[in-house]
């Protein structure tokens, strides 16, 4: 199977750059998403906020995805779904282990790396206790609410504010748990200032700033957490703690690239960002494999993903014209 551009990632960067490429010129251009559908993170995502800057709208996070995905069946982009890409050589093939259509190999000409991101679990933040039922990341849980329609637990403690730790705090609010607080280790949030007013602020979630856990409680499942203040140093302050009693924490600790690939490519890595050294064309070190959106940085805004990978399905047609 040979395409001119293969994009690793059907989320909005990988839907952005195919749309992008193909209206450039390129009609050979192809998809690979390891999730069931289009779309990516965006699907869990049915808050509004999203394309204010693209369509000057706002839009929910699945209407948003759905427009890129109108798009791109409209241009009869192909892609494949249930599909793992396993490895990338330095010829630029692709190894991709599918549901449907066993064990693939994909030549490319030019390659974009639009894996998105993920989240910090518990293993990055060292706090001490067993390891009970009741732990899940923010996105997680998210899925758990939105997708499946289970509640993980009904009296909740958050740590970290950033913007989906923050949404969370709204959405198991309204499902009639009880969030009994949102700690935070920084001396001010993370989050976006009208996720602060219209997810805690108007519910009034109470928001502990430089705060952290510094015990998790319970053996089978989470019965509570320690809560306690830390110094300039983010190291904890002895005689602050605060017990709080809860039967579910959710972390919202920051997000990661997501390079594995990246790395077995032996990309030039960037130790600030987490995601591959680029030029201004979003080219990484190995020529003709461009990065762009969560998995090159993380960035705040869906829309800012977008224009950026659009950029990147330029930058490889042209990478191909010039070759």
């Amino acid at each position: 199977m040979r395409y001119d551009i293969v994009i690793i990632g059907g989320g909005p960067a990988g839907l952005a750059a195919a749309i992008s490429a193909k209206q450039e010129g390129c009609d050979s251009v192809l998809i690979l998403e390891r999730g069931k559908e289009l779309g990516g993170i965006l699907n869990q995502c049915i808050h509004n906020g999203f394309g204010l800057h693209i369509f000057h709208e706002e839009l929910t996070g699945p209407e948003y995805a759905a427009r890129y995905i109108v798009k791109v069946k409209e241009l009869q982009i192909d892609y494949l779904l249930n599909s793992m890409v396993t490895k990338i050589s330095s010829d630029k093939t692709i190894t991709v282990m599918s549901k449907d259509h066993g064990l693939i190999l994909i030549e490319a000409k030019a390659i974009i790396l639009a894996m998105g991101c993920r989240e910090r679990s518990r293993g990055a933040l060292n706090i001490p206790g067993y390891r009970p039922a009741g732990v899940y990341t923010a996105g997680t849980a998210q899925y758990l609410v939105n997708i499946e329609g289970k509640m993980p637990g009904q009296e909740i403690v958050i740590l970290g504010s950033g913007d989906i730790g923050l949404i969370m705090a709204r959405r198991m609010t309204l499902e009639g748990a009880k969030v009994k607080a949102v700690a935070e280790i920084m001396p001010s949030s993370r989050g976006l200032k009208r996720n602060l007013v219209q997810c805690l602020d108007d519910y009034q979630i109470p928001l502990k700033l430089s705060h952290t856990v510094t015990n998790i409680h319970g053996k089978e499942r989470i019965l509570g957490v320690t809560l306690a203040k830390v110094d300039q140093n983010r190291k904890p302050i002895q005689g602050t703690e605060e017990f709080i009693d809860c039967d579910t924490l959710l972390l919202s600790v920051g997000l990661i690239p997501e390079n594995e690939l990246s790395r077995e490519l032996k990309l030039r890595m960037d130790p600030s960002t987490f995601g591959p050294i680029v030029n201004e064309q979003l080219e990484t070190s190995l020529g003709g494999v461009f990065a762009c959106g969560n998995v090159l940085h993380v960035l705040d805004l869906v829309d800012h993903v977008s224009n950026e990978a659009a950029f990147a399905g330029k930058k490889a047609v042209q990478y191909l014209m010039n070759t």
